[in-house]
């Protein structure tokens, strides 16, 4: 393998030469993996960094009810949701180490802004909506990020290598929790501009590290055409739909949760301030353990299978939401005020949800590659052709599995922000959630598990298409 140090580009990766690997390359796939990481861990945590904010933002100072505070959450979702499919383009077209510095520093924007805003309790709630879209920069960094770092490594060490980056950036968001907690417990609920003034410094890093120590692959390839080649797999749909549920959930309740537990204490007698500390002291563990959670979900589906796996972690998660459900129906009928045994069910079940929802986010993953490696040992190109082919179609799909994926997210917090406005709690909201992750089960179970014998003549039809679309675009290149 040969490098450009002026320009940290690789011109001759091959991350399936077993010779290269071992000689080398598996020393510089790591490096970029743990900056990768890195910068993808700060883009998480602005981009949730108003799950923070609004636990600072008490009603009676800025006028912004539960309802209002769920949409506020909502929108960097959305945003980092639709940043998703250009950024997985931008880091073929840019090279990934080129992208991981701009992206880290554009950062800059959205955190500079909520530490001028977030003290400002006369701003217009117009006002707080735009400044929380810019959060949603940081959510686009996940899919350039994976799809860097699907390049870099080979087939055999997906599952974990993409677990790994994934959940390193997914710590973003307990991480930003807990320096919220460490604020509030020793400062007070009236310095939350201290949060942004670390991430800055966070930010610089991510940069300069990033510029220093990550490479660009010459050969790496993401376009629109290979996303629009990946969509006409029909399983690719299917990929995307089981993410809604397992990222969907991921960072849906993680913006979320700490609103549900501080709204919960406050039913339960605590002041406002006790409240939100209280909530802070816990709201973190969800994310930080689905977080952990997350690469060892890849290990096992690189072992056992991303569709079995997958299947298995939707019928505990189905489990899991009818616990969150019951203990909700329980405190309704208790006039909303949340018992001993009720707010224990409701903490143990939301927790539950976070490590499950870790596990299948890299199942699902997995899921990603494994389909395309199966689909381009059918299409009968030479074997560089179609370890590229496979590669190439595989990182273009992640941005777009990732943008779908965080889709969920906003529905989550729009679905609970509709439960509170309407009945004043999330009772509603997880009944809604247990019959879709029931969904999520029938069709893991049918699409990659089951696989009956239809399926294997879809694989036949979908592999003669892309066969006949492989032999055009090869006659384009010549």
């Amino acid at each position: 393998m040969s490098t450009s140090t002026r320009t940290h580009t690789i011109t001759d990766w091959d991350a399936e030469n077993v010779a290269a690997w071992e000689a080398g390359g598996k020393d510089i796939a790591r490096r970029n993996l743990i900056w990768s990481v890195f910068a993808e861990h700060v883009g998480f945590s602005v981009w949730s960094i108003w799950s923070v904010m609004v636990l600072f933002m008490p009603a009676d100072q800025f006028g912004i009810d539960p309802a209002g505070k769920f949409f506020l959450v909502a929108v960097p979702t959305l945003v980092g949701a639709l940043l998703r499919i250009p950024y997985t383009v931008a880091t073929a077209r840019f090279g990934g180490r080129n992208w991981t510095v701009f992206s880290a520093l554009m950062l800059l924007i959205p955190t500079l802004l909520t530490l001028y805003f977030v003290n400002q309790p006369g701003t217009s709630y117009t006002t707080f909506l735009v400044v929380a879209a810019f959060a949603g920069l940081g959510g686009g960094n996940f899919a350039s990020s994976m799809t860097n770092i699907n390049a870099f490594y080979p087939q055999r060490l997906k599952g974990w290598a993409l677990g790994l980056n994934a959940g390193g950036g997914n710590i973003g968001v307990p991480v930003i929790q807990l320096v919220g907690l460490a604020v509030i417990a020793t400062l007070g609920n009236e310095y939350a501009s201290v949060i942004c003034a670390v991430y800055l410094v966070l930010i610089a890093l991510a940069g300069v590290g990033a510029a220093l120590y990550m490479d660009n692959l010459a050969n790496q390839k993401a376009d629109l055409g290979y996303m629009l080649t990946a969509l006409k797999v029909r399983r690719s749909w299917a990929v995307a739909f089981l993410y809604i549920g397992t990222f969907g959930s991921f960072i849906g309740y993680g913006f979320a949760f700490g609103q549900v537990l501080q709204l919960s204490f406050r039913a339960g007698g605590d002041t406002v301030a006790q409240a939100t500390l209280h909530a802070a002291s816990i709201a973190f563990l969800g994310p930080l353990l689905g977080s952990l959670a997350r690469p060892y979900g890849g290990k096992l589906a690189d072992r056992i299978g991303g569709g079995r796996v997958t299947a298995v972690v939707f019928v505990l998660m189905t489990a899991a939401a009818v616990l969150v459900a019951g203990a909700s129906t329980v405190g309704d009928g208790n006039g909303g005020v949340p018992t001993g045994g009720t707010m224990t069910a409701l903490v143990i079940g939301f927790i539950a949800l976070f490590v499950l929802s870790g596990l299948g986010n890299g199942s699902v993953t997995k899921l990603i590659p494994s389909v395309f490696e199966e689909e381009s040992r059918t299409l009968g190109l030479p074997e560089p052709e179609r370890a590229a082919w496979s590669q190439n179609t595989s990182g273009a799909l992640i941005g777009f599995v990732g943008a779908i994926g965080a889709l969920g997210g906003v529905g989550i917090n729009l679905v609970l922000r509709s439960s509170y406005a309407s009945t004043s709690s999330a009772t509603t909201a997880f009944w809604v959630f247990t019959g879709f992750y029931v969904a999520c089960v029938a069709l893991s179970w049918l699409v990659f598990v089951r696989r009956p014998a239809t399926a294997a003549s879809d694989i036949v039809v979908e592999a003669e298409a892309l066969v006949l679309e492989a032999e055009a675009d090869a006659v384009r290149a010549r």
